[in-house]
């Protein structure tokens, strides 16, 4: 019996003198794979000496935007003669003034260190009289320069040369700028404008010699040139004729998706953010009570009107609520009509005369259609129907963001059963309550690229193209993205029984009618609305395309406080249209486009 025990020890003792003779020192070894790089080798990062050139930003017919070049700066010193320097620079005293208040990060400031950009031939003179001057520096360096004025919001800038600028908004600490970090273009496609340098993985041992890499090298990559939607020439017209107001205008073709116009209001320089010289003009912008950094178009939301009435008929027609045909009295007792017009007998003439009660008894039928199933529960019926609304609307690209290749996107607002159940602190609320839906004002927001957006919609027959700013990356086209056709949840059908009507208020006794451009062959299809404000003047709006039978240009026009938008948006939207169709404006509109901007530089 003790014979196992024995044997197991002995078999033991053996097991062990194997592994000490296979662990001894004496023995050779071979090292495995990860023990030989530890030990032996370093990992190393080599940059090829290569260094990628950012690439340039073109509008749609290859004009240069923006480009890195060489950029000339005039350090001035603290004491000056402003007199001399307009004779070196060839400025006048008003201009020499102007430019260094410009520079100043505070109104009145003395003493502070000035940097002045400068032409070529400006650099040319300082440089032949550079003896005389000991006490200015010629700075060069390589800077973004923008070439237009044109497309702030869009062109954007680079972060790293707006600092001075982030500083500021701290020192003024105007917190509602703080999110406005919208590089643009600039920003959002940043990777691909900047390229890459080239970069090697070796190794190498003590001696210097390469043994293979550590990690797959990375091939040198140029910065890729992007190429815009927006036609220049249309994009500064366009902000000629909003200027200083407060507002967007909003152009795309509705074919493609791609922005043509793209303007926030007020205007400013695109180069303003960066310029080492316009501290001052930053300054005004950022303490601006009509907020001119805001990028109105894709971030603020505003209640969009009588525009609105079109989406509300498409999903009323695809409800079954009404038909083409549906007739509904002007009844005041309902809701007021803001002018005097015939009696709406179908949804061409409700649209045509923008009849707020017409559309009151369109959302009505919707709300308050009470299926045979829910007969007895009305409340739940309304809840469904309005849950049914919502879910048509949002088809539209609302109450989400559209994707735009911008930094920031606001996804503006549709209210839901829940929304109203809380907001009314009941579930027995009823249409009444909620009525404002039928006109879009109360709870509904829309930003002007969704309302852009939805005229491009209605033109198509119910599918669009997610909007966006570029449409080409270096050789290839936009992002995949911007390629995929997105459809509405409506029959084409019903969106083709608004055209009549928008149409018909473009033509006598229409919203619209002193807007046509019939006289140039032009047929437009248009929604004018004004948004009630109770803080001020009431909010002018306008949504439409041209022509209306092959719609080419989709616009939406909002000016805050402007008035009725028969007269105030209509205008500026249908003389882009023209614009943009025609190439000039008709001599007839002269007299009206000079009105429009001569108030815009007011």
């Amino acid at each position: 019996m003790r014979t196992a025990p024995i044997r197991w020890r002995v078999g033991l003792l053996a097991l062990l003198a194997g592994l000490a003779a296979c662990s001894s020192p004496d023995q050779p070894t071979t090292p495995t794979h990860n023990e030989d790089v530890r030990v032996r080798y370093t990992a190393r990062r080599v940059a090829l000496p290569e260094v990628p050139q950012r690439g340039r930003i073109l509008d749609r017919h290859d004009s240069v935007l923006v480009d890195t070049r060489m950029q000339y700066l005039l350090k001035l010193p603290r004491q000056l003669d402003t007199l001399k320097l307009g004779e070196l620079l060839g400025w006048d005293s008003t201009t020499v003034r102007r430019r260094i208040q410009e520079a100043l990060p505070y109104p009145g400031t003395r003493g502070y260190p000035v940097q002045l950009r400068l032409t070529a031939a400006e650099v040319a003179r300082v440089r032949q009289d550079s003896a005389a001057w000991p006490q200015l520096a010629l700075i060069q360096q390589k800077r973004r320069v923008y070439t237009t004025p044109a497309a702030a919001p869009v062109l954007g800038y680079l972060s790293a040369e707006a600092q001075a600028f982030y500083r500021q908004a701290q020192r003024y600490r105007r917190g509602r700028f703080y999110r406005l970090r919208n590089g643009g273009v600039e920003s959002y496609y940043n990777g691909l404008l900047k390229g890459h340098r080239g970069y090697l993985h070796p190794l190498v041992d003590a001696q210097g010699n390469t043994h293979g890499s550590w990690a797959k090298d990375t091939a040198f990559q140029q910065g890729q040139d992007l190429r815009l939607t927006l036609d220049v020439k249309l994009q500064a017209y366009a902000e000629k004729l909003l200027g200083g107001r407060r507002g967007y205008l909003v152009a795309l073709d509705p074919r493609t998706g791609e922005i043509l116009a793209y303007v926030s209001g007020p205007v400013y320089p695109a180069a303003t953010i960066t310029a080492p010289d316009q501290a001052g003009l930053r300054t005004e912008l950022l303490e601006h009570e009509d907020m001119p950094l805001l990028n109105r178009p894709a971030m603020l939301a505003n209640p969009p009107g009588s525009v609105f009435k079109l989406v509300n008929a498409a999903v009323a027609l695809q409800m079954h609520a009404i038909s083409p045909a549906s007739s509904f009295r002007c009844d005041q007792s309902l809701v007021s009509c803001v002018h005097h017009h015939p009696p709406g007998r179908s949804l061409t003439l409700g649209l045509k005369y923008s009849c707020n009660p017409y559309f009151y008894q369109v959302m009505q039928n919707l709300i308050d259609c009470v299926p045979d199933s829910l007969v007895q529960d009305t409340v739940a019926a309304r809840h469904a129907n309005l849950a049914q609304w919502r879910r048509y609307v949002r088809s539209f690209g609302l109450d989400s963001v559209l994707g735009i290749d911008l930094p920031r996107e606001a996804p503006g607002f549709l209210p839901t059963p829940a929304y109203y159940d809380k907001a009314r602190r009941t579930r027995n609320w009823t249409y009444r309550s909620i009525y404002s839906l039928s006109i879009g004002q109360g709870e509904i927001n829309l930003t002007g690229l969704q309302m852009a957006n939805m005229a491009a919609i209605i033109a198509n027959r119910g599918w669009y193209y997610p909007p966006h700013l570029v449409s080409g990356i270096g050789k290839n086209g936009p992002l995949p993205r911007f390629t995929r056709k997105r459809h509405t949840l409506i029959d084409s059908a019903h969106f083709a029984a608004l055209v009549p009507g928008m149409v018909a208020v473009m033509q006598r006794g229409g919203t619209a009618d002193a807007s046509s451009l019939a006289d140039v062959g032009i047929t437009v299809a248009g929604k004018t609305g004004t948004v009630q404000n109770d803080e001020g003047d009431d909010h002018a709006a306008f949504v439409g395309f041209a022509p209306a039978d092959n719609p080419q240009i989709a616009v939406a026009v909002y000016l805050e406080n402007g008035g009725f938008g028969a007269t105030a948006a209509a205008p500026c939207a249908v003389m882009v249209m023209e614009k943009h169709l025609r190439g000039y404006i008709a001599p007839k509109r002269k007299r009206w486009e000079r009105r429009i901007m001569s108030r815009a530089r007011q």
